[in-house]
Protein backbone atom coordinates (compact mmCIF):
# COMPACT_ATOMS: atom_id res chain seq x y z
CA UNK A 1 0.00 0.00 0.00
CA UNK A 2 1.14 3.53 -0.77
CA UNK A 3 0.05 6.97 0.26
CA UNK A 4 0.80 9.09 -2.82
CA UNK A 5 1.43 12.75 -1.95
CA UNK A 6 1.86 15.51 -4.57
CA UNK A 7 3.32 19.02 -4.59
CA UNK A 8 4.00 20.31 -1.04
CA UNK A 9 5.79 23.57 -1.95
CA UNK A 10 7.28 24.41 1.43
CA UNK A 11 3.99 23.96 3.33
CA UNK A 12 5.36 21.97 6.26
CA UNK A 13 2.28 22.46 8.44
CA UNK A 14 0.07 20.96 5.73
CA UNK A 15 2.45 18.02 5.34
CA UNK A 16 2.53 17.43 9.10
CA UNK A 17 -1.25 17.58 9.29
CA UNK A 18 -1.71 15.18 6.38
CA UNK A 19 0.80 12.65 7.71
CA UNK A 20 -0.85 12.73 11.12
CA UNK A 21 -4.29 12.30 9.55
CA UNK A 22 -3.02 9.32 7.53
CA UNK A 23 -1.68 7.66 10.66
CA UNK A 24 2.05 8.33 10.30
CA UNK A 25 4.06 8.95 13.47
CA UNK A 26 7.72 9.81 14.00
CA UNK A 27 9.26 7.97 16.95
CA UNK A 28 12.83 8.03 18.27
CA UNK A 29 13.36 4.77 16.37
CA UNK A 30 12.04 6.25 13.11
CA UNK A 31 8.79 6.64 11.21
CA UNK A 32 5.90 4.26 11.82
CA UNK A 33 3.06 4.00 9.34
CA UNK A 34 -0.57 2.98 9.88
CA UNK A 35 0.43 -0.56 8.90
CA UNK A 36 3.82 -2.30 8.55
CA UNK A 37 3.56 -2.56 4.76
CA UNK A 38 2.48 1.08 4.20
CA UNK A 39 4.81 3.32 2.19
CA UNK A 40 4.69 6.87 0.80
CA UNK A 41 5.33 8.04 -2.77
CA UNK A 42 6.14 11.74 -3.08
CA UNK A 43 5.54 13.34 -6.49
CA UNK A 44 8.10 16.16 -6.27
CA UNK A 45 7.89 19.96 -5.90
CA UNK A 46 8.89 20.02 -2.26
CA UNK A 47 10.17 23.60 -2.40
CA UNK A 48 9.29 27.23 -3.24
CA UNK A 49 6.04 29.13 -2.61
CA UNK A 50 5.59 28.16 1.05
CA UNK A 51 7.78 29.35 3.96
CA UNK A 52 9.15 26.08 5.37
CA UNK A 53 11.29 24.47 2.70
CA UNK A 54 13.76 23.12 5.24
CA UNK A 55 11.14 21.35 7.35
CA UNK A 56 9.53 19.77 4.31
CA UNK A 57 12.87 18.53 2.99
CA UNK A 58 13.88 17.20 6.41
CA UNK A 59 10.62 15.27 6.75
CA UNK A 60 10.77 13.84 3.23
CA UNK A 61 14.41 12.83 3.57
CA UNK A 62 13.88 11.19 6.95
CA UNK A 63 11.04 9.09 5.53
CA UNK A 64 13.16 8.08 2.54
CA UNK A 65 16.22 7.32 4.66
CA UNK A 66 14.07 5.19 6.97
CA UNK A 67 12.88 3.09 4.04
CA UNK A 68 9.32 4.34 4.40
CA UNK A 69 9.08 6.50 1.27
CA UNK A 70 10.11 6.95 -2.34
CA UNK A 71 10.22 10.27 -4.18
CA UNK A 72 10.58 11.68 -7.67
CA UNK A 73 11.77 15.05 -8.93
CA UNK A 74 9.46 17.94 -9.71
CA UNK A 75 10.13 20.90 -11.96
CA UNK A 76 10.99 23.07 -8.94
CA UNK A 77 13.76 20.68 -7.90
CA UNK A 78 14.85 20.48 -11.54
CA UNK A 79 15.04 24.28 -11.71
CA UNK A 80 16.77 24.54 -8.33
CA UNK A 81 19.52 22.14 -9.43
CA UNK A 82 20.25 24.35 -12.41
CA UNK A 83 19.90 27.61 -10.44
CA UNK A 84 22.60 26.51 -7.98
CA UNK A 85 24.98 24.76 -10.40
CA UNK A 86 27.69 26.73 -12.18
CA UNK A 87 28.44 26.04 -15.81
CA UNK A 88 32.11 25.70 -14.94
CA UNK A 89 33.78 25.19 -11.56
CA UNK A 90 35.05 28.76 -11.22
CA UNK A 91 34.69 31.11 -8.31
CA UNK A 92 31.47 33.10 -8.56
CA UNK A 93 31.94 36.88 -8.59
CA UNK A 94 29.41 39.66 -8.88
CA UNK A 95 30.09 39.91 -12.62
CA UNK A 96 29.37 36.24 -13.36
CA UNK A 97 26.86 35.51 -10.62
CA UNK A 98 23.79 35.66 -12.87
CA UNK A 99 25.35 34.37 -16.09
CA UNK A 100 27.59 31.49 -14.99
CA UNK A 101 24.79 29.30 -13.68
CA UNK A 102 22.79 26.75 -15.63
CA UNK A 103 19.63 28.69 -14.72
CA UNK A 104 19.86 32.47 -14.88
CA UNK A 105 19.56 34.43 -11.66
CA UNK A 106 17.05 36.76 -13.25
CA UNK A 107 14.51 38.76 -11.27
CA UNK A 108 11.73 36.38 -12.36
CA UNK A 109 13.65 33.21 -11.47
CA UNK A 110 14.80 34.63 -8.13
CA UNK A 111 11.26 35.68 -7.23
CA UNK A 112 9.92 32.19 -7.95
CA UNK A 113 12.71 30.66 -5.86
CA UNK A 114 12.70 33.24 -3.05
CA UNK A 115 11.38 31.18 -0.12
CA UNK A 116 13.98 28.48 -0.78
CA UNK A 117 16.76 31.09 -1.04
CA UNK A 118 15.66 32.57 2.30
CA UNK A 119 16.67 29.29 3.94
CA UNK A 120 19.31 28.04 1.51
CA UNK A 121 21.42 30.91 0.09
CA UNK A 122 23.40 30.46 -3.12
CA UNK A 123 26.85 29.02 -2.45
CA UNK A 124 26.25 27.89 1.13
CA UNK A 125 27.60 24.43 1.92
CA UNK A 126 24.21 23.32 3.26
CA UNK A 127 22.58 24.47 0.03
CA UNK A 128 24.98 22.47 -2.07
CA UNK A 129 24.32 19.37 0.04
CA UNK A 130 20.57 19.70 -0.50
CA UNK A 131 21.05 20.29 -4.23
CA UNK A 132 23.21 17.17 -4.43
CA UNK A 133 20.39 15.23 -2.76
CA UNK A 134 17.93 16.56 -5.33
CA UNK A 135 20.04 15.09 -8.14
CA UNK A 136 19.47 11.63 -6.64
CA UNK A 137 15.70 11.91 -7.20
CA UNK A 138 14.58 9.97 -10.29
CA UNK A 139 12.47 11.70 -12.94
CA UNK A 140 9.87 8.93 -12.75
CA UNK A 141 9.20 5.62 -11.01
CA UNK A 142 7.26 2.49 -11.81
CA UNK A 143 6.69 0.32 -8.73
CA UNK A 144 4.21 -2.20 -7.37
CA UNK A 145 1.67 -1.82 -10.17
CA UNK A 146 1.57 1.95 -10.63
CA UNK A 147 3.56 4.79 -12.19
CA UNK A 148 4.61 8.13 -10.74
CA UNK A 149 5.76 11.20 -12.65
CA UNK A 150 5.58 14.88 -11.84
CA UNK A 151 3.93 16.32 -14.96
CA UNK A 152 3.62 13.89 -17.88
CA UNK A 153 4.09 10.18 -18.55
CA UNK A 154 5.12 10.24 -22.22
CA UNK A 155 6.45 6.90 -23.47
CA UNK A 156 8.96 8.33 -25.96
CA UNK A 157 10.39 10.65 -23.31
CA UNK A 158 10.48 7.87 -20.71
CA UNK A 159 12.44 5.69 -23.15
CA UNK A 160 14.96 8.45 -23.86
CA UNK A 161 15.58 9.08 -20.16
CA UNK A 162 15.88 5.34 -19.44
CA UNK A 163 18.57 4.99 -22.12
CA UNK A 164 20.54 8.12 -21.23
CA UNK A 165 20.27 8.46 -17.45
CA UNK A 166 21.05 5.49 -15.16
CA UNK A 167 18.18 5.07 -12.76
CA UNK A 168 16.45 8.06 -14.44
CA UNK A 169 18.61 10.34 -12.25
CA UNK A 170 20.47 13.41 -13.49
CA UNK A 171 23.64 13.17 -11.39
CA UNK A 172 25.99 16.11 -10.86
CA UNK A 173 28.47 14.88 -13.44
CA UNK A 174 25.82 15.09 -16.18
CA UNK A 175 25.33 18.82 -15.63
CA UNK A 176 28.79 19.72 -16.94
CA UNK A 177 28.36 18.00 -20.28
CA UNK A 178 28.56 20.13 -23.40
CA UNK A 179 25.17 21.08 -24.82
CA UNK A 180 23.45 19.73 -21.69
CA UNK A 181 20.54 22.14 -22.18
CA UNK A 182 19.72 21.03 -25.72
CA UNK A 183 18.77 17.94 -27.64
CA UNK A 184 16.29 15.13 -27.15
CA UNK A 185 17.28 14.36 -23.54
CA UNK A 186 16.70 17.93 -22.43
CA UNK A 187 13.37 18.04 -24.24
CA UNK A 188 12.34 14.74 -22.63
CA UNK A 189 13.18 15.97 -19.14
CA UNK A 190 11.17 19.13 -19.75
CA UNK A 191 8.12 17.08 -20.73
CA UNK A 192 8.35 14.78 -17.70
CA UNK A 193 8.74 17.64 -15.22
CA UNK A 194 6.73 20.45 -16.84
CA UNK A 195 4.21 18.84 -19.18
CA UNK A 196 3.51 19.09 -22.90
CA UNK A 197 2.85 22.10 -25.05
CA UNK A 198 2.21 21.52 -28.76
CA UNK A 199 1.90 23.87 -31.70
CA UNK A 200 -1.56 24.55 -33.05
CA UNK A 201 -2.27 23.90 -36.74
CA UNK A 202 -0.90 26.61 -39.00
CA UNK A 203 -2.91 29.82 -38.91
CA UNK A 204 -4.52 29.18 -35.53
CA UNK A 205 -3.94 31.07 -32.28
CA UNK A 206 -5.81 31.77 -29.06
CA UNK A 207 -5.68 34.58 -26.50
CA UNK A 208 -4.36 33.69 -23.05
CA UNK A 209 -5.73 35.15 -19.79
CA UNK A 210 -3.61 38.30 -20.33
CA UNK A 211 -4.84 38.78 -23.90
CA UNK A 212 -1.61 37.63 -25.53
CA UNK A 213 -1.86 35.53 -28.74
CA UNK A 214 -0.50 32.00 -28.32
CA UNK A 215 0.50 29.49 -30.99
CA UNK A 216 1.18 26.62 -28.58
CA UNK A 217 -1.23 25.01 -26.17
CA UNK A 218 -0.77 22.81 -23.09
CA UNK A 219 -2.53 19.49 -23.55
CA UNK A 220 -4.19 17.16 -21.06
CA UNK A 221 -2.19 14.09 -22.05
CA UNK A 222 -4.16 11.99 -19.54
CA UNK A 223 -7.42 12.52 -21.48
CA UNK A 224 -7.24 9.35 -23.54
CA UNK A 225 -10.75 9.84 -24.94
CA UNK A 226 -10.16 13.37 -26.26
CA UNK A 227 -10.45 13.60 -30.05
CA UNK A 228 -10.35 17.36 -30.70
CA UNK A 229 -8.24 20.36 -29.74
CA UNK A 230 -11.08 21.79 -27.71
CA UNK A 231 -11.33 18.62 -25.62
CA UNK A 232 -7.63 18.18 -24.88
CA UNK A 233 -6.45 21.80 -24.45
CA UNK A 234 -5.71 23.10 -20.95
CA UNK A 235 -5.70 26.67 -19.57
CA UNK A 236 -7.44 28.17 -22.61
CA UNK A 237 -9.90 30.90 -21.51
CA UNK A 238 -12.04 30.59 -24.65
CA UNK A 239 -11.80 27.09 -26.19
CA UNK A 240 -13.99 28.22 -29.10
CA UNK A 241 -10.88 29.96 -30.48
CA UNK A 242 -9.26 26.56 -31.01
CA UNK A 243 -9.55 24.50 -34.20
CA UNK A 244 -12.58 22.24 -34.53
CA UNK A 245 -10.69 19.48 -36.33
CA UNK A 246 -9.30 16.19 -35.10
CA UNK A 247 -5.98 15.93 -33.29
CA UNK A 248 -2.83 15.24 -35.26
CA UNK A 249 -0.98 11.94 -34.87
CA UNK A 250 1.84 13.72 -33.05
CA UNK A 251 -0.56 15.02 -30.39
CA UNK A 252 -2.32 11.68 -30.05
CA UNK A 253 1.04 10.02 -29.41
CA UNK A 254 1.14 11.79 -26.03
CA UNK A 255 -2.26 10.49 -24.89
CA UNK A 256 -2.02 7.96 -22.09
CA UNK A 257 -3.92 4.83 -23.09
CA UNK A 258 -2.23 2.22 -20.88
CA UNK A 259 -4.07 0.37 -18.12
CA UNK A 260 -1.33 0.84 -15.52
CA UNK A 261 -2.46 3.62 -13.13
CA UNK A 262 -0.30 6.75 -13.28
CA UNK A 263 -0.26 9.51 -10.65
CA UNK A 264 1.06 13.04 -11.16
CA UNK A 265 0.89 16.58 -9.77
CA UNK A 266 2.05 19.93 -11.19
CA UNK A 267 -1.16 21.42 -12.56
CA UNK A 268 -2.48 23.53 -9.65
CA UNK A 269 -6.06 22.30 -9.87
CA UNK A 270 -8.79 23.84 -7.72
CA UNK A 271 -12.16 22.77 -6.37
CA UNK A 272 -13.10 19.22 -5.47
CA UNK A 273 -10.89 16.40 -6.80
CA UNK A 274 -12.21 14.86 -10.00
CA UNK A 275 -11.55 11.68 -11.93
CA UNK A 276 -10.81 12.76 -15.49
CA UNK A 277 -9.50 9.43 -16.76
CA UNK A 278 -9.76 5.76 -15.88
CA UNK A 279 -6.05 5.15 -15.32
CA UNK A 280 -4.53 8.59 -14.66
CA UNK A 281 -5.16 11.26 -12.04
CA UNK A 282 -3.70 14.62 -11.03
CA UNK A 283 -3.37 15.05 -7.27
CA UNK A 284 -2.15 18.66 -7.13
CA UNK A 285 -4.90 20.87 -5.73
CA UNK A 286 -2.82 24.00 -5.05
CA UNK A 287 -1.41 23.18 -1.61
CA UNK A 288 1.38 25.63 -2.43
CA UNK A 289 -1.10 28.47 -1.96
CA UNK A 290 -4.50 28.16 -0.29
CA UNK A 291 -5.52 24.69 -1.43
CA UNK A 292 -5.42 21.42 0.50
CA UNK A 293 -2.62 18.89 0.44
CA UNK A 294 -4.26 15.63 -0.55
CA UNK A 295 -3.13 12.02 -0.74
CA UNK A 296 -4.19 8.95 -2.71
CA UNK A 297 -4.24 5.56 -1.03
CA UNK A 298 -3.10 2.99 -3.59
CA UNK A 299 -3.61 -0.69 -2.84
CA UNK A 300 -1.59 -3.43 -4.50
CA UNK A 301 -3.66 -4.90 -7.31
CA UNK A 302 -5.59 -1.73 -8.16
CA UNK A 303 -5.93 -1.36 -11.93
CA UNK A 304 -7.81 1.95 -12.07
CA UNK A 305 -8.05 5.17 -10.10
CA UNK A 306 -11.01 5.81 -7.79
CA UNK A 307 -12.11 9.05 -6.17
CA UNK A 308 -12.93 7.32 -2.87
CA UNK A 309 -9.22 6.57 -2.42
CA UNK A 310 -8.43 10.30 -2.17
CA UNK A 311 -7.80 11.63 1.34
CA UNK A 312 -8.23 15.37 1.84
CA UNK A 313 -7.33 17.42 4.90
CA UNK A 314 -8.91 20.91 4.69
CA UNK A 315 -6.43 23.72 4.06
Amino acid sequence: MYHIIPDIHGQADKLDGLLEHLGWRQKPSGWIGPSPEQRIMFLGDFIDRGPDNRRVIDTVRSLIDGGKALAIMGNHEFNAIHYHTQKQPIEATENVRSTNYLRRHSEKNERQHRTFLNEFPVGASETQEVIKWMTTLPLFLEVDGFRAVHACWAHDCIDIVRKRLPGAKIGLEMLQQDKWKSGELWDAMQVLTSGVEVELPQGHTFLDKDGNPRHHVRIGWWLSGANTWREIAQSVPNPSQLPKGALSDSVQSYQYKDETPVFFGHYWLTGNPVKEAEHAICLDYSAGTDGPLIAYEFHSGDNSVELERIVTVPA
